[in-house]
Formats: C-alpha cells, sequence, structure tokens
C-alpha cells in the first residue's frame, strides 16, 4: 500500500503531479459544465500569462541563458507554464466565490544572470519583456475590436461574445502589465527600477527580494494595487476601446 501511494506521489504526466492534474480537472470540469461562460475570460487571461511568461524566456535566452529552454519553459504549451496557486487555486477560487473578476499568474520563468555579459542591463529588458508582451496584446485586440465596427458583422451570430473576449483581454492584459510594473520584488518593476538606481536604491531592492511576496500579499490586502489600478486602468481603457 505504500509503495502504490509513493507511485501515485511521483506519477507525473506532461510534467505535472497527480495534485496539479487533479486540480486541472476540477477546473475544466467546473468551465465546461457549471460555468461554462467563464471560459470567455480563462481563455485571454490564460494567453496574457503564457505569453508574459514566454516573453521573459525568450529575451532572457537570447542575451544568453538557456536556463528557461533547458526546463522546458520556451514554448506556447500552457501546461509548461502551470503555477499550482496562481494558475489553478486562484482562479478556482475566484470562479467559485462568484467573483466577476478573474486574475491569474503563470509560474516565474528561471532565470541565471551569471549568463549575462551586463546582468543589470540584460536582467532590466528581460523585466520589461512580460509587461511590454501585455502592452502589445491589449493594442492589438484594440485594433481588432475597432475593426469590427468598419465591417458589416450584424449578421454574425457570435459577434458579442468575439467583442466581449476582446474588451476583456484589452482589460486584462492592462491589468497584468500594470502590476507587474510595480517596483516591488520579485515584480518586473522592481527589476527595471535596479537598472536605473543607485547603488543604495538597488541594494535595498536585492534585500528585500526575499520578503516581496509578503509584502505584495500585504499591500493587496490593504487595497493599494486595486485602488491605484482603478484610477490608472479606466483612461487607458477609454483610449483603446
Amino acid at each position: 500500500m505504500t509503495s502504490l501511494f509513493k507511485k501515485a506521489l511521483s506519477f507525473r504526466l506532461f510534467n505535472l503531479s497527480l495534485f496539479e492534474l487533479a486540480l486541472i480537472a476540477g477546473l475544466f470540469y467546473y468551465l465546461f459544465f457549471i460555468n461554462p461562460l467563464s471560459l470567455f475570460q480563462l481563455v485571454p487571461l490564460a494567453i496574457a500569462v503564457v505569453l508574459h511568461e514566454l516573453a521573459h524566456a525568450y529575451v532572457a535566452f537570447r542575451f544568453g541563458d538557456p536556463t528557461a529552454q533547458q526546463q522546458g519553459r520556451l514554448t506556447l504549451n500552457p501546461l509548461a507554464h502551470i503555477d499550482p496557486l496562481g494558475t489553478v487555486i486562484l482562479p478556482l477560487l475566484l470562479l467559485f466565490s462568484g467573483s466577476g473578476f478573474l486574475i491569474a499568474w503563470a509560474k516565474p520563468v528561471p532565470v541565471d544572470t551569471h549568463y549575462f555579459k551586463n546582468p543589470l542591463k540584460d536582467m532590466m529588458w528581460v523585466a520589461i519583456a512580460g509587461p511590454l508582451t501585455n502592452l502589445s496584446i491589449a493594442f492589438l485586440c484594440s485594433i481588432l475590436l475597432k475593426s469590427l465596427s468598419l465591417i458589416s458583422l450584424s449578421s454574425f451570430l457570435y459577434l458579442p461574445v468575439v467583442i466581449y473576449v476582446l474588451k476583456y483581454s484589452i482589460f486584462i492584459n492592462l491589468v497584468l502589465a500594470l502590476f507587474n510594473l510595480f517596483p516591488i520584488p520579485p515584480l518586473d518593476g522592481s527589476r527595471i527600477l535596479a537598472y536605473f538606481s543607485p547603488d543604495t536604491l538597488r541594494n535595498l531592492l536585492f534585500k528585500l527580494e526575499p520578503y516581496g511576496l509578503l509584502i505584495v500579499f500585504f499591500l493587496a490586502y490593504l487595497d493599494i494595487f486595486s485602488i491605484v489600478l482603478s484610477y490608472a486602468i479606466p483612461p487607458l481603457m477609454n483610449v483603446l476601446l
């Protein structure tokens, strides 16, 4: 019995554990059988977080770091980027709670700065690649959305769905881009700020790195992110819609 239990714990499919596979199965059951409308949020969200991390991996690879490629992260396969907490558990909790807002994150891409010729500068470009990708997706969806108004598609049955998905994609990509630009470790903004900062501030950012997630959760608890984003997102949405 113990041997069977150990085999179950060590079982992996597509590099995912049995626990992660069970969570994903639960998420898909909810999406397809309980609340299929959530798919219209999940799909653009999944694309946004996967391309965000893929951008980090690609730029790091171009600067000479093969770590992400060696770990199978230089791929569009969403399974390679799944984080049990950020990709599955959090979206499930938000869906079951009836929240109208769906957010997630992918597994952070591993980066080894020892491969970089100029670690500080190269890491800045790796960091900025994620938010820049999300802003590019938002801009592309805006172009597609505005193009629809120039085409006579009134008879197209799924036009309202397409419009909703494009609008949500613009929104969620703006949220991900701006959220990641907060200058708090381990968010991308801290790596960008580190490059432009004097040594004293840069060293402080590096010292805060081990406590970064606690700081992020504490600020989220205080609604700091929500307050800032509630002022920043609407004007950008007005420009892009």
